[in-house]
This record gives structure tokens, C-alpha cells and sequence, in this order.
């Protein structure tokens, strides 16, 4: 399903440590729970809570959350379940997730043509699910099997799918999605703030009764989701890590996507149970944040949903884990790349030490100054490496990874991950590190509480896990409290050489792998045309209108010179966070040393500083700098709290101009580097993305663009160390997002170069350009896996301007949504596929091609059906006029309703200007939209698109594929590897 599972939670940095008692009396007087009243209802608030969120307990139980943030009109939205695969039944697992899958299929009164009709072809259904489940014969679940498929095509005529996303697509509604973990269900939307009272209606009935229809072609997405799941080496060490270390809890027990087993004898009425036992306003969240009156929106809410009556929740109870007194080990096989992954168990989130385990966590690896960052990965003892934490509200998991270099093996990678546990232990850092974690954590909570989704998310973990919200808003100062000594009495109680659990990840062929075997469906009558009086009801409800806002590229930008250099700057009224670039017209195409170059700076130290003491030192400053290669274009960026300005850029100078080369550190870069190399060509992901290059641009191409084997042996250190002199002494942009004024910001701005030497003019290399697609070809690869992925690509022409309204409008109508023609069509009426989209691309720069993409993952046998399904789409444009009402309001409220602001109003003014536009475009596509029809749409299809050529990028097990399938649609080339990487 487009709307993914998401099995882990992130850390949840939100519980209770326990320290002194005035420290503690000293946070509890900082933050306090308040009571108040105000537009008629109670809540509660803590004080000087950033995000000034009320909690209501409406009537009925439901839990309300709301958190005002004016900086754009609108709202965004999760609607959360306490419930989730931990509370499946032991005999349906996987059934949260179904459920999930069928809130979106509308009720009696949405979703249907004739619910009078519909309704007993439906409970037909239920009892024929009912007797296929419990049967063991395979000939009569056939037959069973074969009834459900004719009945619900029958009851299909009466469907009109998706027409929730109808719905909230004619809000200008953005996002709309929902996930399913192990102890919560949240349903997903960002909305105008103009529509409140529409979003509210639809929710409301939304989950009044639910109503489980199309359920045999949404269970078989749930079969594409959990085979995808099979070809997914991580996901099956994820789990196979949960299984050991939970063998009480249903943590490890039970899986969110469920059993294979499970999965192929489903029951509609555990589903309706499931849903009445658990979707009960006392079970329940409403949580927003966004630019409402808070007043006039819990009186809104509790209008809409105070009809929902609440009733006792069945508590989950399980028996307590028993420690773990030796280490487990597991293998799992599969084609990536080997690593390790170890996990130490720990309490649950509403445990005190929950808190100090995410500091455990930071301290080993931060991304940049933890202890694995720098003695096992900027030292390069390993390829990659870090620790994370997973806290959960039974149970949390420290988790630590680790990936080889060559030569090593995976109990190598074992020891030295527990020796900086061991120093952990002992004490073997610097009391500094956990100030750093401080200011690290003050920057990280300013860029969420900028963001409503940050907020929402928060107030999700802390409502989910059942914590106590005045702790997280708090956490940072104790944080503060704790002490070196704190922190090795926690490590030496919870972590030892003997409790862990270790999961060899070993490449191979996994011969337990059983997919889910697709029973026969006859695809069904998908109603694309029509629409439910309550539709229309909710459509007709009024509404404000909001005005656009576009960006003004002389007004919102200040543009001034530093000496000869061009600036442009946005001031951050905000909070203190900056954003400082250098932007430089040289990129890889240029040179191919520049971005191996970037690779060798994270080991590099000066001549007084080393390597990690520049990672210790920005981390402490809280700053942090990247240096990246585009194709054409590269960047120098530092980022982090205004106070550290100065100190921060003269430190990244510093490093710039006066890095020296390091033999040994060079030397094992460039072993890692060829390991990395060769994990790539085990990489699915990597091989399609040098096929879908292969078809822009032909054989020599930007992502073979790189050093053969002979080459990068024949390197030597000075030439990268060189090469980053050079790129520092370019002439660049500089751009700025902060909160200096632009007066102060003059004065304490300053160039990234020393001296006033001329500006190093780096030579302009290969200019790679799209090759016009002229005839059907196949460039496929193979790969070891249960599903094929094919990816279409043609080469239009160049950038056209004029035609930005017609691209959002038809990517919008035709495959840039779960509402549009080709996910209606292909997934929903056919059930070709779990994922499946189309879309026409734009390029970046005036000067590049246009392309039209389409992409399918299906099962092997469903390959020839699956191409065939989309082919149909790109040579014969279904016309629908509900669809393209639905699409125009959308795109009309999503653009008004749309702020650009901080340092996207930068990005997007360079990005006009390397298309050649000197205004901001989304006034002239929001101008133009209510003037097309599906005429217009019909005439872009013919022109771009239909009975056209197309290079079919295919990767997929060759075993599992007709090689006279393949063929059908074009010639067959079989890319090598080598091909494919070019070395």
C-alpha cells in the first residue's frame, strides 16, 4: 500500500530521569501542569511548554491536542489508535494493518453507488471469507475463493474506490496517508485551515462505520506489501532481532504485515471486531497543529465526534522477559551486502531510564562526535557504523550496526563495537561529549518546533506511549544534570559482553523465503466517474476563501556584494538557527576527483588540528557543515545557533584551506571506498537508478561517470587534498537563511577564500545530454528477488515553460496520486501492484529534456499483465470529470494555501533562475488551472506521450521471468554490472 507500515518508532526522547531532589523540584517548578478554561472547555497545558499545546478530554474520552503555529494556513493532522500488531489477535496477525488499509475505503455513506444494493453482496462476502478461512481443503477454498472473486465483482458496481481521497483531495489536502506500528494505528493529513469543518465531517464519518468493501483486491496489495517485505534483507533482520530479544512480548511474536499463513486465510468479521474493540473515542487521538483558534476548534471537534460512545479497552498483558544471561546469535541470508546488527534490551518508554538510554545512544554515535563516529568510522576500522535507539512503551532496544571493510569479518566488526561499549564503561570520554549532545538537542528541538509536522509527531509518541508531555518539554535542561559518572553506572548496568542479541545479516540465497501465492482475481469495475451524495454534501459545505501568496524575488530576497561576490539572504525571524552556502558553477562533470575528494574530508585534519578534533569541535559549537558535488553544481554549507556564527565559519575555513594529506587515512579510504564499490553492485536500488541513467543518456552516462579500477589505484592523496584547495578558491554565491540582519550580516560575512589572489577557474569537463528515446528497448539486470521492478523512461524534449500548468494539472489527474488513473486503474481495479505511479518531469535547468516516467513493482507472474495494464494507460487516457474537478481544486487550495518561506524562498529562486523564469511559477500555473479541461489534458497525453517509444527499465530474477515477456515491448539489452557502474 502507498501508505506504508512503519514498523520502528523513532527515539522518543520523553520520559522521567531521576535526579537530585532540587534539580528536580527546580524542572517542576519550571514545568507544570495547568489547568484552564476558555471558550466553554477545560484543558490542560504545561507551563512554558515552546508549543503551547492544550489537552482536552472531550465527553466521551477523546483525547484532543492542540498546537497553534501561524506560519502558514494550514493544519496538520493525525488521528491516532492505541492499537496496533502488538494487540492482534495471536490467530490474525497482520489484522491492525488490514484495518488500516480499509479506513480508506469509505461507509454506508460514502464509497457507495447503492448501499442498498451493495450491503448484502457485501455480507455475502463476509460469510464466504468466513468459510474459506476456516478451511483446510484445497480444493474447496478454490472453489470458495472462486465465489468471493464473482461476488465482488458484483459488489464492485456498487463501489466508487478511493472516492475518500476525492474527498480530501477537493479540500487541498496534502499527505494523506496512514501507518501502522506495533502499539498505534495514525491516520495522516495536512488540510487549509479554511476547511476545518469539511475535514472534520469526513472524519467523523470516516470512522462512524467503516465499511470493508473491495477488501479482495486491497488483501491483495497487502500480499504485494508483505512479498515486497520478503525482498528486503533489513527488514528481515529487523525482525528476526525483535523475535529474540521479545520472545514474552508480541513485540517479537507477532509482526505488523503478519503471517504468510495469516495473511492467506483473512476474516472480515476478526477485522469488524477488531475495529469495535479498539477504535473507541477513549482509545483515541485528534491531534493538531497548525493556524486555527483553538477555542473555535475544539467545539468544532467535539460537535463532529461526540457521537462516538466510549467503552473499556482490553488490556494487553503479557509475561515479563527474562534476561538475557548469553549472547543469541541468528543468521540471516539475502543478496545486499553483509553487516551486523546487535541489541540490548532495556525497559519501556515509561521508564526513567528510557531517557538516559537515548543519551546512551547520542554518546556512542551522533552522526559526528559520538564514540563509534570517531574510533570506528572516522578512524575507517569499519566501513560504516552507529548506535540508535528504539524505545517502545513494554520494552526499548539499543541497537548498534556495524559494516565490514574488506577483509573482516563479522565477529571482527562484533568486537569493536562492544569495546566502545567497554569504553563507555569505564569512562573512557570526555565529560565535554554530553555538553555537546546539550547544545546538539537545543538545536535539534528548535528545528521541530519551526515545523508542525516535528510538533505533531511528538505529541503522537508521547499520546501513543502514554508519557507524560511536561517531561519532554523538559528534557533538554535535564539533560544538562547528568554527569559522566551518571552515565558509566548506566552502561555498566545494562550492557555487558553476554546480554545481546547479534544478527548476522550473510549474503546468500534465503531458501525459507515463502512469498504470499496470489490467488486468481478478475479485476473489477472501478467507478472512476461517478460520486456519493455525501460527497457532493461535503463539496457544497462553504468555506473561506484563502489568498495566495507568492514569492516576490526582489522583495523577499535581500541581494548584496561581498567584495565581488553576489549574496542573497533571508532573514530567520523565528528562532536562531542559520543556514551559510557557497555555491559554486563546478560540479563532477568537471572533475571526477571532486566528489571522492568530498569523501576524503571527513578524515582529514590540519596541521594543529586533527580529523577528530575538527568533528569534537563542530559538534560542540553544534554546527554542522557538508560539502556535496552536483553534476554541474557544488556547495559548502554550515548550519547551526547564531551565537556560534563566527566561531563556526572561521572553523570550517580553517579545516577548507588547510587540511593536509593523510597517507594512512587515504589509504584505507580508498579500500573502503572500493568494498563500497562493490556493495553497490549487490544493491537493487543502485542498479535501477544506473539503468534509468543508461536510458536518459545512453551507455556513457553521469552515473558510470567515475574512476575505473586502474584509476583509483593509480590515485594519489595530494591530488584530493589538491583538489579541494582548488574548489575552495572558485568564485561563488553565497547564500544565507539567519538571524542577522543584513547590515550586521555585512559585517560579519566572509568570503570563503584567504587571500586576494585571482579565483581558481576550474576547467569545464564532459556535458552529458539526454538522448531523444526513438524506439522501444530493454535494458535489463538481473537480481535475486521476489518481485520485478520496471521503470519507463522517454526523453521529450527540451524545458518548455508555457507547459508548467498542463504538467501539474495531468500529474495530478493521471499518476501523481493514490486518486489518480493509473493507481485507480492498476492497483485498485486490477491489483497489479503495491506501488505504482506516473509522472511527467520538468528539468531543473532550461536547457535539459523533459521525461515521462512511469514505475510498477509486481510480482513475477503478474509482469506481462502489469506492462500491458500500463501501457494501456500511457497510449489511452481514460477520461474521468470527477477526477479532473478533483484535481483542479486541489491544485488551486494547495497553492494558495501554500507558504514558501525561510530558506526554501533561496532555493526556489535559484531554481527559477536556472529555468529562465524571473518570477515565482506557481502564480502563473495557479492562474492558469481553472481555465483546463480534460481536453486539454487529452491533447498534452497525445503530444508527449501516447503510442510513443519508451526504454523499459526492468531489474528483476531472470528465473522467474518469460524471456518472450520481456521482448514483447522492446529489444532486450542485458546490462552488465559493469555496464551499468562502469568500473
Amino acid at each position: 500500500m502507498i501508505r506504508k507500515s512503519n514498523i520502528y518508532y523513532k527515539a522518543l526522547l520523553l520520559c522521567a530521569f531521576v535526579f537530585l531532589f532540587a534539580d528536580s523540584m527546580w524542572a517542576q517548578s519550571r514545568y507544570q501542569w495547568k489547568t484552564a478554561s476558555s471558550g466553554g472547555y477545560d484543558y490542560r497545558y504545561v507551563s512554558n511548554d515552546p508549543t503551547q499545546s492544550r489537552f482536552y478530554t472531550l465527553k466521551n474520552g477523546l483525547t484532543v491536542i492542540l498546537s497553534k503555529n501561524t506560519k502558514q494556513p494550514r493544519i496538520q493532522t493525525y488521528i491516532a489508535i492505541k492499537a496496533g500488531s502488538k494487540t492482534d489477535p495471536k490467530e490474525h496477525t497482520g489484522l491492525a494493518h488490514y484495518l488500516e488499509h480499509m479506513l480508506f475505503k469509505g461507509t454506508d455513506k460514502y464509497g457507495s453507488l447503492d448501499w442498498n444494493k451493495e450491503k448484502p453482496l457485501l455480507d455475502q462476502i463476509d460469510a464466504l471469507y468466513e468459510k474459506y478461512n476456516h478451511s483446510t481443503d484445497s480444493v474447496e477454498r478454490n472453489a470458495i475463493y472462486k465465489q468471493i472473486d464473482l461476488v465482488s465483482g458484483e459488489a464492485s458496481k456498487f463501489a466508487l474506490p478511493n472516492e475518500y481521497d476525492k474527498l480530501m483531495s477537493n479540500m487541498g489536502a496534502k499527505g494523506s496517508n496512514a501507518f501502522t506500528s506495533f502499539e498505534q494505528t495514525v491516520y495522516i493529513e495536512d488540510i487549509p485551515n479554511n476547511v476545518i469543518d469539511k475535514y472534520l465531517s469526513v472524519q467523523a464519518e470516516r470512522f462512524r462505520n467503516p465499511v470493508l468493501r473491495l477488501f479482495h483486491t486491497e488483501l491483495e496489495s497487502v500480499y504485494e506489501e508483505k512479498n515486497i517485505s520478503l525482498d528486503k534483507d533489513d527488514r528481515k533482520v529487523s525482525e528476526a532481532m525483535f523475535e529474540a530479544i521479545f520472545p514474552n512480548n508480541n513485540y517479537g511474536k507477532q509482526t505488523v504485515l503478519g503471517s504468510v499463513e495469516h495473511l492467506k486465510n483473512p476474516s472480515l468479521k476478526a477485522i469488524q471486531h477488531y475495529y469495535e474493540t479498539y477504535y473507541v473515542p477513549n482509545n483515541m487521538a485528534i491531534i493538531m497543529s497548525g493556524d486555527f483558534d483553538p477555542n473555535e476548534v475544539i467545539r468544532r471537534v467535539d460537535h463532529a465526534f461526540g457521537y462516538m460512545i466510549s467503552k473499556p479497552v482490553p488490556e494487553y498483558n503479557f509475561e515479563k522477559e527474562q534476561p538475557i544471561t548469553h549472547p543469541v546469535s541468528i543468521t540471516i541470508t539475502g543478496p545486499s551486502a553483509e553487516y551486523l546488527t546487535m541489541g540490548f534490551r532495556f525497559p519501556g518508554a515509561a521508564s526513567p531510564d528510557a531517557e538516559m538510554l537515548s543519551l546512551v545512544a547520542s554518546m556512542l554515535s551522533n552522526g559526528a562526535a559520538g564514540l563509534i563516529d570517531i574510533n570506528l568510522v572516522k578512524s575507517q576500522k569499519l566501513l560504516g557504523a552507529d548506535a540508535y535507539p528504539q524505545i517502545l512503551k513494554d520494552y526499548s532496544i539499543l541497537t548498534l550496526q556495524g559494516n565490514p571493510i574488506e577483509g573482516q569479518t563479522l565477529d571482527d566488526v562484533k568486537k569493536l563495537l562492544l569495546a566502545e561499549i567497554h569504553k563507555l564503561q569505564n569512562g573512557d570520554f570526555s565529560e565535554d561529549l554530553i555538553i555537546s549532545i546539550v547544545n546538539n538537542e537545543k538545536k535539534s528541538e528548535l528545528r521541530k518546533r519551526a515545523s508542525s509536522l516535528g510538533v505533531v509527531y511528538d505529541l503522537l509518541s508521547s499520546f501513543t506511549s502514554e508519557l507524560d508531555w511536561a517531561n519532554e518539554v523538559g528534557y533538554t535542561e535535564r539533560l544538562s544534570k547528568i554527569t559522566k559518572k551518571d552515565i558509566m553506572q548506566f552502561a555498566n548496568k545494562y550492557l555487558s559482553d553476554r546480554n545481546y542479541i547479534a544478527v548476522y545479516k550473510r549474503q546468500g540465497i534465503d531458501t525459507d523465503v515463502v512469498k504470499v501465492i496470489k490467488p486468481a482475481i478478475t479485476p473489477i469495475t472501478v467507478n472512476q466517474f461517478a460520486e456519493s451524495g455525501f460527497l457532493k454534501q461535503i463539496n457544497a459545505m462553504p468555506e473561506q476563501p484563502i489568498q495566495p501568496r507568492w514569492i516576490d524575488f526582489n522583495q523577499d530576497i535581500s541581494k548584496f556584494k561581498l567584495r565581488d561576490l553576489d549574496v542573497l539572504a533571508v532573514t530567520n525571524q523565528e528562532n536562531e538557527l542559520f543556514n551559510l552556502s557557497y555555491q559554486f558553477d563546478v560540479g563532477q562533470w568537471d572533475n571526477k576527483l571532486l566528489d571522492l575528494a568530498i569523501g576524503y574530508l571527513e578524515f582529514l585534519g590540519t596541521k594543529t588540528r586533527s580529523s577528530e578534533k575538527f568533528s569534537r569541535e563542530f559538534y560542540k559549537l553544534a554546527s554542522d557543515f557538508s560539502v556535496s558535488a552536483g553534476d554541474e553544481e557544488s556547495m559548502i554549507s554550515i548550519s547551526g545557533l547564531n551565537s556560534n556564527f563566527n566561531e563556526s565559519v572561521d572553523l570550517l575555513r580553517d579545516l577548507l584551506h588547510h587540511c593536509v594529506a593523510d597517507e594512512a587515512a587515504f589509504n584505507s579510504y580508498i579500500d573502503r571506498l572500493k568494498k563500497m564499490r562493490e556493495n553497490a553492485k549487490e544493491n537493487k536500488g543502485a542498479i535501477m537508478e544506473g539503468l534509468k541513467a543508461y536510458a536518459q543518456y545512453g551507455e556513457k552516462n553521469p552515473f558510470n561517470f567515475t574512476l575505473t579500477d586502474a584509476e583509483l589505484d593509480a590515485l594519489k592523496a595530494e591530488d584530493l587534498v589538491a583538489v579541494l584547495h582548488n574548489l575552495v578558491n572558485v568564485k561563488p554565491r553565497i547564500l544565507y537563511y539567519g538571524p542577522q540582519p543584513v547590515n550586521e550580516l555585512m559585517k560579519n560575512l566572509k568570503p570563503l577564500k584567504n587571500n586576494n589572489s585571482a579565483y581558481y577557474k576550474m576547467d569545464k569537463g564532459e556535458k552529458f545530454k539526454e538522448k531523444p528515446t526513438v524506439a522501444n528497448m530493454v535494458l535489463f539486470a538481473h537480481y535475486p528477488m521476489k518481485q520485478t521492478e520496471v521503470f519507463w523512461i522517454r526523453n521529450t524534449g527540451v524545458f518548455d515553460r508555457h507547459l508548467m500548468p498542463e504538467v501539474a494539472f495531468f500529474n495530478g489527474y493521471f499518476g501523481g496520486g493514490i486518486g489518480s488513473i493509473v493507481f485507480q486503474t492498476l492497483r485498485e481495479s486490477k491489483a497489479l501492484a503495491y506501488s505504482t505511479y506516473a509522472y511527467y518531469g520538468q528539468p531543473q535547468k532550461k536547457e535539459n529534456y523533459e521525461m515521462m516516467s512511469a514505475y510498477i513493482g509486481t510480482q513475477s507472474d503478474k509482469f506481462k499483465d502489469a506492462v500491458n495494464g500500463m501501457n494501456t494507460l500511457l497510449n489511452e487516457l481514460p477520461e474521468s470529470k470527477v477526477g479532473v474537478a478533483s484535481v483542479r481544486e486541489n491544485l488551486l487550495k494547495s497553492l494558495a494555501s501554500e507558504r514558501i518561506t525561510g530558506a526554501s524562498i533561496l532555493s526556489s529562486y535559484l531554481q527559477a533562475q536556472r529555468r529562465g523564469l524571473s518570477e515565482d511559477p506557481r502564480r502563473a500555473i495557479f492562474e492558469k488551472i481553472p481555465t483546463l479541461t480534460y481536453n486539454d489534458l487529452k491533447v498534452f497525453h497525445a503530444d508527449k506521450i501516447s503510442h510513443k517509444p519508451y526504454v523499459y527499465c526492468i531489474v528483476g530474477d531472470e528465473s522467474g521471468l518469460k524471456e518472450s515477456d520481456i521482448s514483447s515491448v522492446g529489444n532486450i539489452k542485458k546490462v552488465s554490472l559493469s555496464e551499468i557502474f562502469g568500473y
